[in-house]
């Protein structure tokens, strides 16, 4: 033996009642594929399929290299990347915590982005410093939890976590509020209003180049403690009992999706619910074993927030903020998950 711990939800029964593992990824592959290129083609400058792959391969006019190059596709990128990142949070989240109802900012990493971005369009700062503040502040709120949490004595170590995470959200929610009294009402105000509900807008290939590298580093992590994620949903006795340091494999775990949640939260805004309900789909699909959970998170994740995001951004005459349309879709398909009495998480 290894000393790897077998995959949980792995039994004949769970086998056959769902897809094969490399079916249902090239099926979630090719749909991602497809979704994305129809994106391209959607917009106020629609675009036929040939004129799309004639722009891609180099041989469109001037002005469709304009709206796929530099509007349509760095877009369509971004929106794969938070959607797959958030996704993937929520997925180890869940399964770290052994909580259905835990997501990405349950540790205050999405409250701690807002106030950092927040303060940043307060003091006038050029994007790239506001995105930027935005990460420190998502990784200065979690590791404040996590000193907190560990001077804690006597207490569930998940559990303390938790309700310091949701002490330490409060009070950056506090300070974002102020900071929104404080705001120019005309100029900083709907800036900070727009940011914290979240958005695609204007989004370039600069934006995307600097999230890419610190998601894929938060995205190695997970894959490589894949099977002992697994083990410690099972509990830190039958973690320990298997020589499984739980203190430092739950810390590494944290880390990384604090990482991958901050760093498109920097791009994004504050994109609620994908990272709680798109776990809940990829588990009703592929079982809860992280090996198969992780890959189907990521793709579901990126295939629905691009879904939203065309919708957001087609809809209306005005864009719509995907914070409003994530909880719109979100908060039904969750209460009908509940409804069900779904328990695959575990």
């Amino acid at each position: 033996m290894d000393g790897r711990a077998p995959e949980v939800g792995t039994t004949p029964r769970d086998r056959v009642a769902r897809f094969p593992g490399t079916t249902l990824i090239g099926v979630l592959v090719a749909l991602v594929c497809v979704t994305a290129f129809a994106a391209i083609m959607i917009g106020p400058f629609a675009l036929s399929p040939g004129e799309v792959l004639a722009t891609l391969v180099g041989r469109g006019d001037a002005q469709s290299t304009i709206v796929v190059w530099k509007i349509r596709l760095p877009r369509v990128a971004a929106a794969l990347l938070v959607g797959a990142a958030l996704a993937a949070a929520g997925a180890s989240y869940q399964a770290l915590f052994r909580n259905p109802l835990v997501s990405p900012d349950i540790l205050g990493v999405s409250a701690g982005a807002g106030l950092g971005a927040v303060a940043g369009i307060f003091l006038s700062l050029p994007v790239a410093a506001i995105q930027g503040s935005a990460f420190v502040g998502g990784m200065v709120a979690v590791g404040v939890v996590m000193l907190v949490a560990s001077a804690v004595q006597g207490t569930d170590r998940t559990l303390s976590l938790v309700l310091i995470g949701v002490v330490i959200g409060a009070l950056a929610g506090a300070a974002t509020s102020l900071l929104k009294i404080m705001a120019d009402p005309y100029d900083q105000l709907p800036a900070i209003t727009f940011w914290l509900l979240g958005s695609l807008a204007a989004t370039t290939s600069d934006d995307i180049l600097p999230a890419l590298p610190l998601v894929l580093l938060g995205l190695v992590p997970l894959w490589v403690l894949r099977w002992r994620i697994n083990v410690l949903s099972l509990g830190d006795e039958e973690a320990r009992s298997l020589g499984i340091d739980a203190g430092r494999t739950r810390f590494l775990v944290i880390a990384a999706a604090t990482l991958v949640t901050a760093s498109v939260t920097a791009l994004a805004g504050v994109v609620g619910w994908v990272g709680l309900v798109i776990p809940h789909i990829a588990r009703m699909l592929a079982g809860p074993a992280f090996g198969r959970l992780l890959p189907t998170s990521v793709l579901i994740g990126a295939l629905y927030l691009l879904v939203v995001d065309t919708a957001a951004r087609t809809l209306a005459a005005a864009e719509i903020p995907l914070g409003i349309l994530t909880a719109v879709i979100g908060a039904p398909f969750f209460v009908w998950l509940l409804a069900r009495g779904r328990r695959g998480w575990s």
